[in-house]
């Protein structure tokens, strides 16, 4: 038994918010956003797009390039750190709209690494026999816990989602998949309040607690060797070496990142694909949105070797290699 990716899907805001337009709120400029981040512009979801209507849309998407109805679905996973509330969740709000059955659906918190947790429980699911064919969403609304007054987080975070169908094969697909943790630095990246260690009180929103708060020189630090170590060890375990990797799509965290992920890998840049400049960091949906933005541009052929990594909040951070099957 196999697991291959069978489809991709996205779906992003319509609304673009340029640094130009960033420029009008905070005190920055289009050429410090430009020259430290490598973003121009990025999507803002609308006050009544939840996420679960790009999620929704992607998932959809998805399944038809897997030539799939939503039946054939056995099971979503959403991975997301902007659920439309606390519960129900993301993944059964998915379902339902689909209209997919009583099948499992649930989300899951893993920061911008959620994706690759998704894939990975994905994998389990088909290997173990449990589902045939798991359709697994990054989704984020990041706009909505974003702090528009604070000029070092907000000219990074974008909304939108993206979104896989991982199905059972006779081939194989997923050549290997590692995901790892360290709470210990969980304080480096979080959003303080709205949990129950800090439930929502007039205290907590007089003080914006209920916005993420990043400790970015750290974050960077930890990003460019976790990355890097983590995508070695996929494929030291897939069995494959870096020159034969056709393309290289890393979590778009912040293209300094990617440039040094890519350096420390041996992979020149010509292989590693990037579409931070238009999205900005869109979490959980960035490797999804720009693995079907890439196979759109027709950048990956049947048989290409495709190395995904990731690195969010948790810590968490992964990687996956995967070998395209699809013609």
């Amino acid at each position: 038994m196999g697991v291959i990716v069978k489809g991709l899907g996205a779906s992003l805001p319509e609304k673009v918010l340029t640094n130009y337009d960033l420029e009008k709120m905070v005190d920055t400029s289009d050429e410090w956003i430009t020259t430290r981040t490598g973003i121009k512009e990025r999507r803002i979801a609308g006050e009544d797009e939840p996420s679960s209507k790009f999620a929704i849309a992607a998932g959809k998407q998805a399944i038809e390039d897997a030539g799939l109805k939503p039946q054939d679905i056995d099971a979503v996973i959403v991975a997301t750190v902007t659920p439309d509330m606390m519960f129900p969740s993301t993944g059964c709000i998915v379902a339902s709209e689909l209209r997919m059955g009583d099948i499992p659906a649930f989300d899951i918190s893993a920061g911008c690494s959620g994706f690759l947790y998704g894939m990975s429980i994905a994998d389990s699911f088909i290997r173990s026999g449990k589902a045939e064919n798991v359709l697994v969403i990054g989704v984020e609304t990041l706009s909505k816990i974003t702090d528009w007054t604070d000029r070092t987080t907000c000219i990074l975070f974008g909304d939108g989602a993206g979104a896989a169908v991982l199905s059972r094969s006779d081939e194989e697909g997923i050549l290997a998949i590692e995901i790892r943790a360290d709470g210990s630095k969980g304080e480096l990246l979080y959003m303080p309040a709205g949990g129950s260690r800090m439930p929502a009180s007039e205290y907590t929103v007089k003080n914006r607690l209920h916005y993420l708060k990043m400790n970015g020189r750290e974050v960077f630090k930890h990003a460019v060797t976790k990355m890097p170590a983590i995508s070695k060890l996929a494929l030291e375990k897939a069995g494959v070496d870096i020159k034969d990797v056709a393309l290289f799509i890393p979590h778009q965290a912040n293209q300094r990142i990617t440039v040094s992920t890519g350096e420390r890998l041996g992979i020149d840049m010509d292989r590693v694909y990037s579409n931070i400049d238009r999205y900005g960091n869109t979490s959980a949906a960035s490797i999804p949105i720009a693995w079907r933005e890439a196979y759109d541009k027709g950048l990956i052929k049947k048989d290409d070797i495709i190395l995904l990594a990731a690195f969010g909040a948790g810590f968490t951070w992964g990687a996956a290699v995967v070998k395209w099957r699809k013609p």
